[in-house]
C-alpha cells in the first residue's frame, strides 16, 4: 500500500473519468474550464444560456449530474451533440481528480482528492449494513487547530477549502452511488480541517448539499474542536434559517488541565466557556448536540472520568449525547486504543447520559482524519528530496 501511495506524490495521478489530457502548451492557452459543480441551477442557467442555449438545458445538464450520476458529458444523450462536444471543451464536472484511493474489507472508501493547486484533502465513504451510506468531507487543507491525536493536527494548516471544494466531495461521492442506484444519505463535516475556522464556506457548502443533493438538513453534521463564539454563531444562523443540521463537539476530556494538554483550543475557550456556548446552541435551535469522546486507554476510559463527564454535562440533560470512538493511532502520538469502551459506556448510561460506541470503519486502510494526506505528503516529500539529491550528483 505504501508503495502506492506514490501515486500520490509522483507527476502523474489518477485522472477523473471524463476529464481530457492537455499538452503542457495547450494547457498554457486554453481558458480554464467552468466547472459546473461551483454552479448552483440559476449558475448553470446564466452559462448555458450566454451559449445560446434554450434555459431549459440547464435542468437536463443538473439532472444528468445530480440525479443520474454521470460526469462525463459525452454520455449525457438527451443533450444535443453540438452542446456536448461544447461542453466537453469548455466545462468540467468537478475540478479535483483522485490521487489514490484505498479500501477497506468493510467496504469503508478513503479518497485522496489532489486539488487545482497540488494539495491534498481526504474523504471517506462508509457503507453500513443497514443501507447508509455516509460521506465524510473536509473543510481545510490541514489545521491549526493542533490536536496532539489527530494527524491532520500534526501536519499543520494549509489553506482554506472554498464551498464548491467542500461541496464537491459529496457531490462526487454522491454521483458514484447514483450511477450504482444506491444514495448518499449522510455528511458529516470530519475530515480535515476545522469547520468553524472556514465557517462561511462549510455553511454554504451545507446548504448546496441540502439543494442540490437532496439530502435533509438532519442527516448534516457539523463538527468542532469547541470554538465558542462560531457555536453560537452556528445556533443564530440555524434558527433564523430554520437549518436542522447537527452539531458535534469534539470534548475528549472533562478537566481543563487534561484538555489543555490534548486540545490547545481548550486554553482560549476553556470548558466552561464551551459549555455555556453550548447551552446557548440548545436553548436558541431547541436541538441536540453529540460530544465526540477518543478513548484513549488509562487517560480518559474510567469509571471516575465516565461520572465526571456525566456531571459536567448535567445542564444539558435530555440534549447530549456521547459518541465514544475507539481511537485510531496516528504517527507522533503514544495514546493507544482502550478496551474499556463498554464499561465506560454503561457507567454514562447509568447517570442518565446517553452513549454508543461508534462502530470502527475502515481500521485495516488509513481511514482516520489525516492519515491518508499525512502519509502521502510524507511521501511526496522524500520523494522530492530524492530527487534533488539525484539533481545534485
Amino acid at each position: 500500500m505504501r508503495g502506492a501511495l506514490l501515486l500520490a506524490s509522483g507527476l502523474r495521478p489518477r485522472a477523473r473519468a471524463g476529464t481530457r489530457v492537455l499538452s503542457a502548451v495547450a494547457r498554457s492557452e486554453a481558458v480554464a474550464p467552468q466547472n459546473v459543480l461551483a454552479l448552483d441551477r440559476a449558475g448553470l442557467e446564466d452559462l448555458l444560456t450566454s451559449w445560446g442555449e434554450p434555459r431549459y438545458r440547464a435542468k437536463q445538464v443538473h439532472d444528468w449530474v445530480y440525479t443520474k450520476g454521470q460526469t462525463e458529458f459525452a454520455l449525457m444523450t438527451t443533450l444535443p451533440k453540438q452542446l456536448r462536444e461544447r461542453l466537453e471543451r469548455e466545462a468540467t464536472v468537478g475540478s479535483m481528480s483522485v490521487a489514490l484511493e484505498q479500501c477497506s474489507r468493510d467496504g469503508t472508501r478513503k479518497r485522496l482528492w489532489k486539488l487545482h493547486d497540488d494539495h491534498l484533502i481526504e474523504s471517506v465513504l462508509m457503507a453500513y449494513d443497514d443501507g447508509r451510506r455516509t460521506a465524510c468531507i473536509s473543510s481545510q487543507v490541514g489545521c491549526a487547530m493542533g490536536c496532539t491525536f489527530c494527524a491532520t493536527g500534526q501536519m499543520g494548516y494549509r489553506r482554506q477549502l472554498s464551498a464548491g471544494e467542500i461541496f464537491e466531495q459529496a457531490a462526487h461521492l454522491a454521483a458514484e452511488l447514483r450511477a450504482k442506484d444506491e444514495r448518499l444519505s449522510n455528511v458529516v463535516f470530519m475530515g480535515m480541517g476545522e469547520p468553524f475556522r472556514n465557517f462561511d464556506a462549510v455553511v454554504d457548502a451545507a446548504r448546496r448539499i441540502i439543494k442540490q443533493l437532496g439530502i435533509g438538513a438532519r442527516h448534516i453534521t457539523i463538527s468542532t474542536v469547541g470554538l465558542a463564539p462560531e457555536i453560537r454563531r452556528f445556533a443564530d444562523v440555524c434558527a433564523s434559517e430554520s437549518l436542522e443540521l447537527k452539531l458535534a463537539i469534539s470534548l475528549h476530556q472533562s478537566t481543563d488541565a487534561a484538555r489543555g494538554a490534548i486540545m490547545p483550543v481548550n486554553r482560549k475557550y476553556d470548558l466552561a466557556t464551551l459549555l455555556d456556548a453550548c447551552e446557548y446552541y440548545v436553548k436558541v435551535t431547541r436541538r441536540r448536540i453529540s460530544f465526540e469522546w477518543a478513548l484513549i486507554a488509562g487517560e480518559n476510559d474510567s469509571v471516575d472520568e465516565a461520572r465526571r463527564l456525566a456531571k459536567m454535562l448535567k445542564p444539558l440533560r435530555g440534549k447530549a449525547h456521547i459518541n465514544v470512538i475507539p481511537l485510531n493511532p496516528t504517527r507522533g502520538y503514544e495514546g493507544l486504543p482502550s478496551a474499556q469502551s463498554a464499561r465506560f459506556v454503561a457507567e454514562l448510561n447509568l447517570a442518565g447520559v446517553p452513549a454508543t460506541v461508534r462502530t470502527r470503519r475502515g481500521i485495516d486502510i488509513d481511514a482516520g482524519c489525516g492519515q491518508l494526506a499525512d502519509a502521502a505528503s510524507k511521501e511526496r516529500r522524500e520523494a522530492q528530496r530524492e530527487a534533488a539529491a539525484v539533481g545534485g550528483d
